[in-house]
C-alpha cells in the first residue's frame, strides 16, 4: 500500500493531465490497479522461485544417512501467487480510489 501511495503522489501531476483531457474516474482506477496487481503478481513469481532455489538447496544437504527431497507442489505455488495477487488488489484499492478522486485542476497545481 505504501509503494502505492508513494506512486499516486509521484504521479499526481500525470493523473491531473490525463483527467484534464478527458480520462474518466474509471480509466485512473483501473490504470492503478492493475499496477497494484501486476507489482504483486511479480513479487509472488519472484517470492515462489526464490523459495523453490531454496527448496533444491534444502535438498542437497545429507544429515547423516539421511537426506531431504523437497517437493514443491502446482497447488501450493497457484495458492501463494493468488494470495499475493488478492492482497495486491486489496491494498491497491485505496491509493487507486485516491488517484480516481483527484480534481484535475488541484492536480495540476501539486508540485
Amino acid at each position: 500500500m505504501n509503494i502505492m501511495l508513494a506512486t499516486v503522489t509521484e504521479r499526481t501531476r500525470e493523473i491531473g493531465i490525463r483527467k484534464a483531457i478527458g480520462a474518466r474516474k474509471r480509466d485512473i482506477l483501473f490504470q492503478f490497479l492493475v499496477e497494484s496487481a501486476v507489482l504483486s503478481l511479480v513479487g509472488g513469481a519472484i517470492g515462489n522461485l526464490v523459495g523453490w532455489l531454496i527448496s533444491l538447496g534444502m535438498g542437497q544437504v545429507q544429515f547423516g544417512t539421511t537426506s531431504i527431497q523437497p517437493t514443491v507442489d502446482a497447488d501450493a505455488v497457484i495458492l501463494a501467487v493468488g494470495f499475493s495477487l488478492a492482497v495486491g488488489l486489496f491494498f491497491g484499492i485505496y491509493p487507486a480510489l485516491r488517484a480516481a478522486n483527484l480534481a484535475p485542476v488541484e492536480a495540476l497545481r501539486y508540485e
